[in-house]
């Protein structure tokens, strides 16, 4: 039997905008870690875009909606951000608790540390760098719902009457335990789920003809502290019950595609008192 792995999350995270995040059970918006902004996710044909700025640090940041424990099992490019296999929503995620939210800022390294995204050119990106570029520019998040634990039969003891000579005292066992469930463990950052997934992430893949330059993909950058501890989840069903996909390139590329218009200029700022006010009143025109 495969041995999956899950991470859950440590801490808490401030709510995010509403109108910025994507999703229903969860929440996930993308941060551009370098000015702290929500990206904005623009709708276009069916699918949720963003833009982000080349070089740039991002974080997906993931917030559970529901009353129950939730599995994400998370994509970047279609690999899975824990263990860098292929994506498949089989594998390992991270756990979070009714109203819990946490920040996925990189590809997990160790239970301590992980390679920050960094928004990059496409052949730069991890995933073109280790041969999958099929599917570079989304994001996937699989939510799983949890099994309720096994429910704990208990039968009183009973007193049992004298029985007749002869006659044989039967007594009956003590009640039986459900068998516990032993899986993958949650976390924060990194699973090590199994590496023979064949089927790639929750997303489609992206046509370089629709895009004028060069894609937008994310990159391994440079390493930093995260800490993440295993927990045991049991999925309710084998199919996740909401998949969640964003796609993502420059800013550039999003106005040719037509899914955002081109800012318009900051007009110079306008000064309401231009001058001094040396008079008390309004002085006669000339002439």
């Amino acid at each position: 039997m495969k041995r999956m792995v899950h991470f859950a999350a440590l801490a808490a995270l401030a709510m995010s905008c509403d109108a910025l995040a994507v999703g229903s059970i969860a929440n996930v918006t993308i941060i551009d870690r370098e000015s702290g902004a929500t990206l904005e996710a623009h709708y276009f044909r069916g699918a949720y875009w963003v833009a982000g700025t080349p070089g740039a640090r991002y974080a997906i940041e993931i917030r559970n909606r529901s009353g129950g424990r939730l599995l994400a099992v998370t994509s970047v490019d279609g690999v899975n951000v824990i263990s860098g296999a292929t994506a498949d929503w089989n594998q390992g995620g991270y756990v979070f608790n009714p109203g819990e939210g946490y920040q996925i800022t990189g590809w997990r390294k160790s239970d301590a540390e992980v390679a920050a995204f960094t928004f990059t050119d496409s052949p730069n990106s991890y995933a073109e760098r280790t041969g999958r570029p099929a599917n570079v520019g989304v994001i996937g998040v699989a939510v799983f719902r949890e099994r309720p634990p096994p429910q704990v039969f208990y039968s009183p003891p009973q007193t049992l009457s004298a029985a007749p000579r002869g006659a044989d005292t039967a007594r009956e066992p003590p009640a039986s335990l459900a068998g516990g469930f032993k899986g993958g463990m949650a976390g924060q950052s990194a699973p090590t789920a199994g590496r023979d997934a064949a089927a790639p992430a929750a997303a489609a893949s992206v046509s370089p003809a629709n895009t004028p330059a060069a894609r937008l993909g994310t990159g391994h950058g440079e390493r930093e502290y995260s800490y993440v501890v295993n927990t045991e989840f049991r999925r309710l069903q084998p199919e996740p019950a909401e998949v969640i996909r964003i796609r993502y390139d420059s800013l550039d590329n999003l106005v040719a595609m037509g899914i955002v218009g081109r800012p318009r200029p900051t007009p110079p700022p306008l000064n309401p008192f231009p001058g001094s006010q040396e008079r008390q009143y309004v002085p006669d025109p000339p002439g």
